[in-house]
């Protein structure tokens, strides 16, 4: 049975980011997986990395309660709005305060090198723009997709990392929603 995580990085409940996490949870529930969640904006956790890495912050029990979702995870689906071409501040500030040094990886002792503590695991991203895709991926080159994906899902052993960008979605009709609603669904029904 395969190990699901959903997070979600919007911080409004009532958001089509909401609507995603709610039609891929159900897809997935079709599909026989176990399920976990984790909604950023429910955590009460300091986003600020206070000391950067220099000196431990102790996390808070909803940080570590993420922390044992995330290692209990085989594959990552990871929901949240562009922004600024990045993601909402408070799941930035997640991502600095949970996948910590020791925890998502270790630096090697006098090397530029680190080891991997995610390898194995896989990965969705679904993230919602107020442009087309196309335009995000032309004009500025994608830079939160390659931020999640690469800089940060890769950086920790997480390989295998696929995207889907709906927009765009400010103006956009039912229809377009309710399309996209069900395309995650069927993501879910196959666990991708």
């Amino acid at each position: 049975m395969k190990k699901i995580l959903i997070i979600n990085g919007h911080p409004d409940a009532e958001s089509f980011n909401y609507g995603l996490s709610k039609a891929y949870k159900i897809g997935t529930e079709k599909l026989n997986a176990e399920i976990k969640e984790i909604n950023i904006r429910d955590l009460e956790f300091n986003p600020n990395l206070q000391f950067g890495y220099r000196k431990r912050t102790e996390l808070e029990p909803d940080l570590l309660d993420a922390q044992e979702k995330l290692k209990w995870a085989e594959h990552f689906v990871w929901i949240y709005p562009v922004w600024w071409g990045s993601v909402p501040a408070m799941m930035k500030g997640f991502l600095d305060r949970v996948l910590l040094p020791g925890f998502a990886f270790s630096k090697r002792e006098n090397s530029l090198w680190w080891d991997k503590h995610f390898t194995g695991k896989t990965a969705r991203i679904i993230c919602t723009l107020d442009q087309p895709d196309w335009y995000y991926k032309l004009v500025y080159s994608s830079p939160s997709h390659n931020a999640i994906k690469k800089v940060t899902l890769n950086y920790i052993g997480v390989k295998k990392v696929h995207t889907t960008a709906i927009g765009p979605i400010r103006l956009s009709k039912e229809e377009f929603r309710v399309k996209w609603l069900r395309k995650v669904e069927k993501l879910g029904e196959k666990g991708l």
